[in-house]
């Protein structure tokens, strides 16, 4: 079982969002909380201002609905309705969640069975539920209890079965017109989002790429980009967008930049114990491996689950490296690893040429003069690049030589005595 919590501050619409989806047809309200009734027996108005009521007693909660997901094994597609209040009641309980009134619906929309829970934060006298790591600590503790209470597909086997062909959502590739552009960019969103650990923009794109779907700033002069906007956008087979970008906050699951800069900061943390992994898996492909190229590097990593993204220019030179681990769903750009694990570092440790010393004609000594600079067979730093072109290019005398002749004598001046 996996369990997904998202807090917001409209609880009207997440309430309508499962309600909606019953109305199509995708889902049913098959229990409640702590409602003085059966909840399909209350109007849906009435369901929903009970929660609105609730939050009211606390306006200081500026995001008091509570939207949680409990995604279950795909071979737990018989669960029965009982079974499944069941299990949600035992959650609540163990998250702190036990008295708070809350929906519960099953959806039957995804290649999965899961229920959805809709609550709020605020209890019945006013004070609020602290939810600061609820996710990694209540929640955590509970999913693997109630994996035991109910003989549930544990969620590190199911992991591990998703790695063997290093496939981590079971959404397909996201083609541009084949299905609908919007939901398509969603079930990708809704899987990588809030469960890979990613402390950028850039590293966030280095899964959705793997998917075809990508986040879109606008460039450094825009209006997009200085308001600290954020759009998703369809990628063709050739990593191009295509098509028109769609707006973060019209997605259900808010994936605005402002929501994503929280998950940046908890993110750092949540990775590190994993750092060590991926600096090792990169080593040891090296030393058991003879490595000449980024593209072997990539073969042999992706065995272990470990999937590199590199970014290059119109040129097609790599200047970026990212690694994305799907087994540990951590996302690390190659810098932050280590000089040796970034895209310069890499190309060094193949073999590659960085830089060839261009000898474009500038004038007969100057030409000359750069036949003295070495052709390196492995990578040149910009900064050792620097030091040999001034050593070679540097004129036989400096101008800190002056002849004697025209040195300015120093006057001896009294105190106080100025030239004027």
């Amino acid at each position: 079982m996996v369990a997904v919590i998202n807090t917001g501050s409209s609880v009207r619409s997440i309430f309508n969002y499962n309600e909606n989806k019953v109305e199509d047809g995708k889902a049913e309200l098959i229990g409640d909380g702590n409602y003085p009734l059966e909840a399909y027996e209350i109007p849906k108005e009435m369901r929903l201002k009970m929660l609105l009521k609730q939050l009211e007693l606390n306006s200081n909660v500026k995001r008091g609905s509570v939207h949680i997901s409990l995604n279950f094994d795909s071979s737990e597609n018989n669960l029965p309705k009982e079974k499944l209040m069941e299990i949600a009641k035992t959650y609540m309980e163990k998250i702190g969640f036990g008295s708070q009134p809350y929906l519960v619906y099953q959806h039957h929309d995804a290649g999965h069975p899961h229920i959805h829970i809709v609550s709020v934060k605020v209890k019945s006298d006013g004070k609020r539920i602290d939810m600061q790591n609820i996710g990694r600590n209540q929640s955590e503790t509970a999913r693997k209890e109630i994996e035991k209470i109910f003989d549930l597909t544990p969620a590190q086997s199911s992991e591990k079965e998703k790695t063997i062909n290093i496939k981590p959502v079971k959404t397909g590739v996201v083609e541009y017109g084949a299905v609908e552009t919007k939901k398509a960019i969603a079930n990708v969103l809704n899987t990588v989002i809030p469960n890979y650990k990613y402390t950028t923009v850039g590293e966030l794109n280095a899964v959705l790429n793997l998917y075809n779907v990508t986040a879109v700033q606008g460039g450094k002069d825009s209006r997009m980009f200085r308001h600290k906007g954020l759009a998703y956008q369809v990628l063709n087979n050739k990593k191009q967008p295509i098509g028109i970008p769609i707006k973060a906050s019209s997605f259900y699951l808010k994936p605005t930049l402002k929501n994503l800069e929280i998950k940046f900061t908890s993110n750092k943390l949540l990775r590190s114990p994993h750092l060590k992994r991926t600096k090792n898996a990169v080593d040891l492909a090296f030393i058991q491996n003879k490595i000449k190229s980024l593209s072997d590097l990539d073969k042999i990593l992706i065995q272990d689950g470990i999937k590199t993204a590199e970014r290059r220019n119109e040129d097609g030179l790599l200047y970026g490296l990212t690694y994305v681990d799907h087994k540990t769903k951590c996302v690390f750009n190659g810098s932050v690893l280590g000089k040796s694990y970034a895209a310069s570092g890499i190309e060094e440790r193949c073999g590659l040429k960085r830089f060839t010393a261009s000898r474009k004609s500038v004038g007969e000594s100057t030409e000359n003069q750069f036949d003295n600079i070495p052709q390196y067979s492995s990578f040149i730093t910009g900064s050792e690049l620097e030091k040999i072109i001034d050593s070679v290019l540097q004129p036989e005398f400096t101008s800190d030589y002056i002849p004697s002749q025209l040195k300015r004598k120093k006057k001896n001046r009294r105190k106080g005595q100025t030239d004027y």
